[in-house]
């Protein structure tokens, strides 16, 4: 039965206090206002992207106990196509839609033509194949209703293209459904950005920007729920998620303090889970800002890592909940530099300020997200950074509204994230070390740096089969943006929820970032 989304919050967040959920119910606090699109050819935000994993599939993805292993989806199995650059895929014979419509290679060819049409956000995953708009429809081919051929025209080896096949952005829709919504040639991408149209065990029942999403079991999915319902209830505020939790108002919270999931692990009827996360940290300064040269000026790059209190902020700010990692690729990843050169050290970065002439005083804006844990370690910057008498002036705004920012280069420094959207070293050095003209607007180019020989070797890394050679690579880059790069990566993050007691079943991988409801049970 389909409940309507007014009556189903009326039943969970009327009740008295210390009251359990619904039974067949899962109640998520969670802020909801970083959301901008649920269409996986657009969604590249937190809570939208992470919710994809439970509404659809792709042709493979990771293996949630072993992320660095690829294993079917949608596909039953695959070879190596008729082309040496091409891969062919054998799609399962009984998938369907929730629209109860079979899942076939149309399917597949227009989920990805479409996506790369649209050039949204996350296409330059797919742009790694050397696929656009010009020759899509040129490298898919139907073979039969489930089987498929794609070809690409990139110098990648076919291991780099399954994970890049399996990330969210090459999620398979149902063509039929999302044609009948299609509006002016947009793809059915404006309905697509509150509707679903995916194959697994949940779909969008319905969603109230910033307030609620309603996610109803999938009855034609082989991927089989547990729960009948998830309701995810747009909570602004970390303390108010936490008392929903402790009364029994909701069964997971996320965007916990440190100090409240502290307090959580001592309080009856709760539990904190703890899950390794691909999540890493860093302060960005946008060198094309016109209003403060200086922060194009690779001195203020190299003193401002040595204005980190690195360890202040993992230990003490943080509780431990983040560890100090200084690499773009988090710690997990192949090839991951695990060292940590720099640290506070206010007097050297007084000494590169002053012989590059960079006057004290010199302030810029740091905008960030007002959840934490970003408002306290923005406020930690801003007063070591003061120590070197850099006025940090502080820009707190809501999660969509940073993402927007970033996109159209309208920043002058960011204290944010970024997660892995598949399992390969590339996936993060094609955005913090990948910058060329005309092409993806990747980190690097957000931030205006240009590269043009550390680009190209992110994309002969990329071309790279030898494993041994390819990690060397990958070292080498990581050093580069270390050492000599507007980009600051601090600190690492595990993923931690809190869960009522009842809650079995929680689980999520390295690469997603928000559990895997079909395995919840309570």
């Amino acid at each position: 039965m389909r409940l309507p989304l007014s009556l189903l919050i009326a039943t969970l967040f009327t009740s008295a206090s210390y009251a359990a959920t619904p039974p067949n119910s899962i109640v998520v606090a969670i802020p909801l206002d970083g959301i901008i699109s649920f269409d996986p050819a657009e969604s590249f935000e937190t809570v939208s992207t992470s919710s994809l994993v439970n509404i659809y599939q792709g042709l493979i993805r990771a293996d949630r106990d072993h992320p660095q292993t690829i294993v079917p989806a949608s596909a039953a199995s695959w070879t190596a196509g008729s082309q040496p650059r091409s891969l062919r895929f054998t799609l399962k014979p009984s998938l369907h839609f929730a629209s109860g419509n079979p899942l076939r290679a149309d399917d597949v060819i227009y989920s990805l033509s479409r996506a790369v049409k649209l050039n949204k956000a996350p296409v330059f995953i797919l742009g790694e194949f050397g696929w656009t708009p010009e020759n899509i429809d040129a490298s898919l081919h139907k073979i039969s209703d489930t089987e498929v051929e794609i070809t690409w025209q990139s110098d990648i080896g076919q291991d780099l293209a399954l994970r890049l096949l399996s990330a969210p952005v090459a999620s398979i829709v149902d063509s039929k459904v999302v044609s009948e919504h299609q509006q002016a040639g947009d793809y059915g991408n404006n309905w697509l950005k509150n509707h679903s149209a995916g194959s697994a065990a949940y779909s969008i029942q319905q969603y109230v920007p910033q307030q609620a999403l309603l996610l109803q079991k999938n009855p034609y999915s082989d991927i089989h729920a547990k729960i009948d319902h998830v309701l995810l209830k747009g909570v602004p505020d970390a303390s108010a998620r936490r008392l929903l939790l402790t009364q029994g108002d909701a069964d997971i919270a996320y965007g916990l303090g440190p100090d409240q999931f502290a307090t959580l692990r001592h309080t009856a009827g709760v539990k904190v889970a703890t899950f390794p996360s691909s999540l890493v940290y860093y302060l960005g300064f946008n060198t094309q800002d016109r209003q403060q040269p200086a922060l194009a000026n690779p001195a203020l790059w190299q003193a401002a890592r040595w204005l980190v209190d690195y360890n202040g902020l993992s230990q003490q700010l943080l509780k431990g909940q983040y560890q100090v990692h200084q690499s773009f690729l988090p710690v997990g990843f192949d090839g991951a530099l695990e060292q940590t050169p720099f640290s506070l050290d206010v007097q050297k970065a007084k000494q590169i300020l002053t012989k590059a002439g960079i006057k004290p005083g010199t302030s810029f804006t740091l905008a960030f997200t007002n959840q934490p844990p970003y408002s306290d370690i923005a406020q930690a910057l801003q007063a070591s950074f003061a120590k070197a008498d850099i006025v940090i002036k502080l820009q707190p705004v809501p999660e969509a509204e940073l993402w927007g920012k970033m996109r159209s280069r309208q920043f002058q420094s960011i204290f944010t994230y970024w997660g892995a959207d598949y399992i390969d070293p590339n996936t993060n050095a094609s955005t913090f070390a990948y910058n060329v003209e005309n092409g993806p607007k990747t980190l690097a180019w957000r931030v205006g740096w240009s590269i043009p020989q550390l680009s190209q070797l992110t994309k002969q890394a990329a071309a790279t089969s030898d494993a041994t050679k390819r990690r060397e690579l990958y070292r080498q880059i990581q050093t580069t943006v270390m050492q000599d790069s507007p980009f600051v990566v601090a600190l690492q993050g595990a993923q931690q929820v809190g869960l009522r007691d009842n809650v079995k079943g929680a689980q999520q991988s390295l690469g997603v970032s928000m559990l895997y409801f079909d395995q919840i049970t309570k």
